[in-house]
């Protein structure tokens, strides 16, 4: 199963919580943290227990990319 990232990456306010965890400034339990208890949050969860947390973190810096938004800091 694939990661939903063009709903995960719908609002500006979690593509600068991608954003953050994509580029080392922020944990896995924290980036876990700011989408739990929201719709977003399973989508999150399964990223993290599926690939890890540095393949995670690969893996949205690829999404991110791939959306023109790899300067969104």
């Amino acid at each position: 199963m694939s990661t939903d990232w063009g709903t995960l990456l719908s609002c500006k306010k979690s593509m600068k919580t991608v954003s953050d965890f994509a580029h080392g400034e922020m944990s896995g339990r924290d980036f876990y943290s700011h989408f739990a208890n929201t719709e977003r949050g399973g989508i999150v969860r399964k990223l993290l227990r599926s690939h890890g947390v540095v393949s995670s973190k690969r893996l949205a810096r690829k999404a991110l990319s791939r959306r023109g938004a790899c300067n969104a800091k």
